[in-house]
């Protein structure tokens, strides 16, 4: 008996278990990896589907009457905190790398997908044409792509949506409805203040006149470049430094003076009913505001501090002794991906939008008439 279980003992001991195979992830496995043929089905597939998903989201209805829940101060100064300006330099080195010929139609067909990009207007149609993102984004119309309203004293300077407009009250702008934001704190200082009950009557130039404000947003698939609205001369311009968040409109509804908080670039000066201005305000992934007219701004760079204000007086300089002049519908400037114009202007009171809303509107359509 004992001989038979050291028998069975010795045989137990004498399996080995089978042989466990690990390969090591060496530099030819990696390299393996991406030789593996590309698939672009997935990509579009995920690519859609977020997009789709994020377009539900946004478009979920408002309650009527109902007050906006804002962010709290903590919030806002968490999200001011990402390194918004940073990534938007870097966005932008990435919009300037020449892509290879075979790569632009198919890179920029997923983003006119995407965000319906109306190729039909551009003047170039022929996508090989541009030899990066930023050249795309770029891109010019055909010139009777936008024909300027001669009916209307006031044109839309830029393709976009309609978030708010009205009369500025107390010298506070709505940039959505029911949030707002000052507007000295917006356009800096005026001269006039100190005279004047209140910054914005300040601004006026006649008892009879009142203060009006448009916003309209640009989205990533609109036409990034914007135009004069009116004929009118440009004394001044100041560039405010600052965060680069989002101004979609989700964002605008939450953050208050939101447009305040981030880099913008204001220029003022006159058109016939007295002051006109017209303010181009960064967002994130948009750190370059151009001026056709300026060739000294230069806009998110690290040169520049958050909060302070650099300004140019065109009044008085050689090239230009009583300021710029602009006509209406003359292009002004472009940003490089999408973001919001604000004009704040000085008409009679019997000045009214003709506007609605949320409403769609195009470079030279009417924003409103006088009576």
């Amino acid at each position: 008996m004992a001989a038979a279980f050291r028998s069975v003992l010795r045989a137990v001991t004498q399996i080995r278990p089978p042989a466990i195979r690990i390969q090591q992830c060496n530099l030819s496995t990696v390299r393996g990896l991406f030789r593996r043929p590309f698939r672009p089905v997935p990509v579009l597939v995920v690519t859609g589907g977020g997009y789709y998903g994020y377009q539900q989201y946004k478009g979920k209805p408002e309650v009527e009457g109902a007050a906006p829940v804002l962010a709290t101060p903590s919030q806002v100064a968490l999200y001011r905190s990402f390194p918004t300006r940073v990534i938007s330099r870097v966005w932008g080195k990435i919009n300037a790398v020449d892509l290879p010929t075979f790569l632009r139609k198919p890179i920029y067909s997923l983003y006119i997908w995407t965000f319906g990009v109306n190729m039909q207007e551009a003047a170039v149609e022929d996508l090989h044409f541009y030899k990066n993102l930023g050249e795309f984004f770029r891109r010019r119309l055909k010139p009777a792509a936008r024909p300027v309203c001669s009916s209307s004293c006031l044109t839309s300077p830029a393709d976009g949506r309609v978030l708010h407009f009205g009369s500025v009250k107390n010298s506070e702008v709505e940039q959505v409805k029911g949030v707002t934001y000052s507007l000295e704190q917006f356009l800096g200082p005026h001269n006039g203040t100190a005279q004047a009950d209140s910054f914005g009557d300040g601004l006026l130039s006649h008892p009879d006149n009142d203060l009006f404000h448009v916003v309209i947003y640009l989205a990533p698939g609109d036409y990034h470049c914007f135009h004069s609205p009116v004929d009118w001369t440009v004394q001044l311009r100041r560039h405010f430094p600052g965060s680069l968040m989002s101004v979609s409109p989700g964002v605008a509804h939450r953050v208050k003076e939101l447009f305040c908080l981030n880099e913008r670039v204001a220029l003022t000066g006159q058109w016939e009913h007295g002051f006109f201005s017209l303010t181009a305000v960064g967002a994130t992934n948009v750190g370059s505001i151009r001026i056709y007219f300026d060739q000294e701004l230069q806009t998110n760079t690290p040169r520049y501090r958050k909060g302070s204000c650099h300004e140019r007086c065109y009044e008085g300089e050689e090239s230009c002794a009583s300021g710029v002049t602009l006509q209406k519908g003359s292009p002004l400037g472009e940003f490089n991906l999408g973001s919001t114009v604000v004009l704040v202007f000085e008409a009679p009171k019997d000045f009214s939008f003709n506007l609605k809303t949320g409403q769609k509107i195009r470079v030279g359509e009417g924003l409103g008439l006088l009576s």
